[in-house]
């Protein structure tokens, strides 16, 4: 734990995950220099489709599955939206948070949880020679390697998009290159920064849940003490049972901050390395949030 609290930058590259190629050294070399683990999801309702799916996640990712009160499928607009689901602010003591996004049904469900929302090319340091990542920086009060003492917000998601878009991998993974080379990671400000990459798999495809079962991480016994493992701390809840837990295509998340974070022994940006060598192991995705404003001191601890 730091001694001062920390300010969070998630990079979220939505249905990315299928597209990590061995041409993405970039993601590769902070997933080796981080620690990593898998967020479990639960099953979209129908009709799943790129759209819902991409609000979906999102809102596990940011633990506001309330907040769509009726069908996902439908536009975000006053008319179903839960109203007495509190704000970012009001869930974390006070958070200063934003969302930078230029996807319209995103930034619809950012502003309801109360997310101060940017697009892109608002958010561009023009003046810098990695104007994406001084942008970020900028926003969370990071400017030339160091933190100044008073930053807009504490909190921001940056959401790569549209969903099964080639590129999109492409430009999470320069995005971690323009970090990486600034060295701000290793400067003053990687004591303060703490830089999560997560990546989704977007919609179910055929035979997903067999290339990237949570099941493969679980003890497999046949004998006749199987059924008295108990289950995996991921599926519980209050100690209950979750509901609708979905067995397959986690998102996966690799985290970094100097000095704070331990290492595990991944590799690579990939699921197998992930489910076999991650530290982190599987936590549901919406204690996500939780445990990252954890880190700024804006939540108590979930788990151990």
């Amino acid at each position: 734990m730091a001694d001062k609290p920390s300010r969070a930058l998630v990079l979220y590259g939505e249905a990315s995950a299928r597209f990590v190629t061995p041409a993405e050294t970039h993601l590769h070399a902070f997933a080796h220099r981080g620690i990593c683990g898998l967020l479990s999801l639960t099953h979209l309702p129908p009709p799943e489709n790129e759209d819902s799916c991409v609000i979906w996640e999102l809102a596990e990712l940011l633990d506001a599955r309330e907040v769509l009160e009726n069908s996902v499928d439908k536009p975000i607009d006053q008319s179903n939206v839960n109203h007495t689901f509190p704000s970012v602010e009001e869930r974390f003591m006070g958070l200063k948070a934003a969302v930078v996004t230029d996807n319209s049904a995103v930034k619809s469900l950012a502003a309801m949880l109360g997310f101060k929302v940017f697009e892109w090319n608002e958010i561009s340091d023009s003046n810098n020679s990695s104007p994406l990542a001084s942008g970020l920086l900028k926003l969370l009060g990071f400017e030339q390697g160091k933190p100044l003492v008073t930053n807009a917000f504490e909190f921001v998601l940056a959401h790569n998009g549209p969903a099964n878009d080639l590129d999109n991998i492409k430009r999470m993974n320069h995005l971690v290159g323009e970090l990486s080379s600034t060295n701000d990671l290793e400067s003053e400000i990687g004591y303060r920064l703490h830089l999560s990459v997560v990546l989704s798999y977007g919609p179910a495809l055929e035979n997903d849940h067999l290339n990237f079962s949570l099941l493969d991480a679980q003890v497999k016994s046949k004998d006749e003490l199987s059924s008295l493992l108990p289950h995996q701390s991921y599926m519980m809840k209050a100690g209950k049972l979750r509901e609708n837990v979905r067995q397959y295509c986690p998102m996966l998340v690799a985290q970094y901050q100097k000095a704070v974070t331990r290492l595990d022994s991944v590799e690579s940006f990939c699921f197998q390395d992930f489910i076999k060598k991650g530290g982190n192991l599987i936590i549901p995705a919406d204690r996500f949030v939780h445990e990252v404003a954890f880190k700024l001191w804006k939540a108590p601890k979930y788990g151990a």
